[in-house]
C-alpha cells in the first residue's frame, strides 16, 4: 500500500495497553506472550521455593503469575479452545509448583484447595463483573450504556423486568462481533 508514494506495510501485531492484537484479532500473540512470561516467572519462583515459607510462596505466585494471567483477560472472550488450554496450563503449573506435584498427579484437587477458578470461568467472571459495574455506575463511561430489557420502550415490560437482563445488540461478523463487549456482556 502506498501513501504519498511511501510504501506502508501492515504490522503482524500491535501492542496497546499491554495487550497484543493480531491483525485478525485471534489473540494468538497475546496468549503466547502471556504464557511465556508466566512460565518465566514460575521458573524464577521455583528457584526460591525452598527459601520462602509456603504461605508467602503462594502469595508470590498469585501476585506474579495471576496478575499477568488476569491482566486484560476480558479480551479472551471467544478465543479458540487451544489458546484457552495454553492459558490453563499456566494455572496448572503454578498449582504444581505450590504443592510440589508431578505432571502425572491430579491437578483438580489442588485448584479446588487453592480456590482458583479455571481460565474460562475467570474470563466469564470478569465479563460478568463489568456489566454489573456499568449498570450501577462504577465503570468507565466508555463501556456503557447497556440496554436492559426492562428499559425497552417499544414493548410491554416482560415478566423479567425486575431482573437486570440485557438486550443483545445485533452484529454482523460472528467471528469478531460476538466478542464485542455489549454482546459478550449481555
Amino acid at each position: 500500500m502506498l501513501i504519498d508514494s511511501v510504501p506502508i506495510t501492515p504490522a503482524v501485531y500491535v501492542r496497546d495497553l499491554g495487550i497484543y492484537l493480531d491483525r485478525d484479532l485471534s489473540m494468538r500473540t497475546h496468549v503466547q506472550r502471556t504464557v511465556s512470561r508466566c512460565f518465566a516467572a514460575l521458573r524464577q519462583l521455583g528457584q526460591i521455593r525452598h527459601s520462602v515459607p509456603a504461605a508467602t510462596f503462594q502469595t508470590l505466585v498469585v501476585a506474579l503469575v495471576h496478575s499477568r494471567l488476569d491482566y486484560g483477560n476480558s479480551v479472551h472472550v471467544g478465543i479458540p479452545v487451544y489458546l484457552m488450554r495454553r492459558l490453563q496450563s499456566v494455572l496448572h503449573a503454578a498449582a504444581r509448583l505450590i504443592f510440589h506435584l508431578r505432571r502425572s498427579d491430579r491437578i483438580s484437587d489442588a485448584l479446588v484447595c487453592l480456590h482458583w477458578l479455571r481460565v474460562p470461568e475467570r474470563i466469564e467472571f470478569k465479563i460478568a463483573v463489568l456489566p454489573y459495574k456499568v449498570l450501577f455506575g462504577a465503570a468507565p463511561r466508555y463501556l456503557g450504556p447497556l440496554n436492559r430489557t426492562a428499559d425497552m420502550a417499544d414493548r410491554r415490560p416482560p415478566r423479567s423486568s425486575a431482573t437486570n437482563l440485557l438486550v443483545v445488540p445485533p452484529y454482523r461478523l460472528s467471528s469478531v462481533g460476538s466478542r464485542a463487549f455489549p454482546v459478550a456482556a449481555a
